[in-house]
């Protein structure tokens, strides 16, 4: 067997004939060369199996294997358990890399050893297609790029594109591999790196342009709706809140969808915070509906921005780093 490469990338596809030789022209043309594709094909009964078998025959690089049809995280750990490499990349057989991608994210893990996996801007394509929550997210998470602004707003969303992730082999298999928990497989490894103590980084320039459309798995697997991922937040959430009681600050549909997952979680909610003066007084889920004034009474709780926009995200951060809460030990944003 010649040298382990560098780099693996880990690609799991199914019925991916139309989009599979524009990603993987994107990855057999990288500047950085030191790597191979491992790319799994779950079970696809269209002609994928045969563009593979053309890639692997021109390219020694691409590495194919073949399974029945048992779904995305078992095609990433089967792509993981192969691979050779002591970086993993991620790659969807529907996705563009640009040919620096690897090349950056590696100088980024080179230049800071303290961080265990990075992630780039990311751009969706057809712009077309594009409607406005797309774009509200492609933005968002353009703009949450230095480790300590990945931290913080980790409970909003998942910060690192999966398609985007390098991750050094070691902590990949430190906290486990990817696990089917019925939340979003990339989510739940990014939370467990995050709470067995590993950083984060992301290289701020768009090295991936992110395929939008319904054909997408997260636009049709319940692991990836809205309540699947507030499970996963509520989940982790234990590692940053202790057993502190809670306050929920935000009482329109985030906070409240937000809140039924907490009771669920048989979670303490200690109040509401909210400016709307009809709500205040109210009672949601047993838990009054206090002003931000009162905030200061509840110092021994745990207070949770549950709201949608980033400006009102923002100004709740302003009131309680007013009111002496720090972020993240008393306080986070969450959606």
């Amino acid at each position: 067997m010649s040298r382990a490469p560098r780099t693996s990338f880990l690609v799991p596809c199914r019925d991916a004939a139309a989009t599979l030789d524009d990603a993987l022209h994107s990855l057999v043309h990288q500047t950085a060369d030191d790597f191979e594709v491992v790319i799994v094909d779950d079970g696809s009964a269209d002609r994928t199996r045969r563009a593979l078998d053309a890639w692997a025959t021109r390219d020694a690089r691409v590495r194919v294997l073949r399974t029945e049809r048992r779904g995305i995280v078992s095609a990433l750990n089967a792509a993981a358990h192969a691979a050779r490499g002591t970086v993993f990349a991620r790659m969807d057989a529907d996705d563009i890399a640009e040919p620096d991608r690897l090349e950056r994210q590696l100088a980024l893990l080179d230049a800071f050893p303290d961080i265990a996996a990075c992630g780039t801007a990311i751009r969706y394509f057809p712009r077309r297609t594009l409607r406005g929550g797309a774009r509200r997210y492609e933005a968002w998470i353009n703009g949450v790029v230095a480790p300590a602004a990945i931290e913080r707003d980790l409970f909003v969303e998942c910060p690192i594109p999966h398609p985007t992730l390098v991750i050094r082999r070691d902590a990949f298999e430190a906290v486990g591999a990817y696990r089917d928990m019925g939340w979003p497989e990339d989510y739940d490894l990014v939370l467990r790196l995050w709470a067995a103590g590993y950083r984060f980084g992301k290289v701020p320039d768009t090295l991936l342009r992110w395929r939008e459309g319904g054909s997408r798995l997260s636009r049709r697997d319940a692991r990836y709706d809205p309540g699947a991922f507030r499970r996963c937040k509520v989940h982790f959430l234990r590692h940053r809140t202790g057993d502190r009681p809670v306050v929920v600050w935000g009482a329109g549909p985030v906070g409240k969808a937000f809140a039924r997952t907490l009771a669920e979680a048989a979670w303490t909610i200690e109040a509401f915070v909210d400016l709307d003066p009809r709500k205040i007084g109210q009672e949601i889920h047993g838990a009054p509906v206090i002003p931000p004034s009162d905030i200061t009474r509840y110092r021994h709780a745990y207070v949770l921005a549950a709201v949608g926009q980033p400006a009102a995200r923002a100004a709740i951060r302003s009131a309680l780093h007013a009111a002496g809460f720090r972020e993240p030990e008393d306080c986070c944003a969450v959606a």
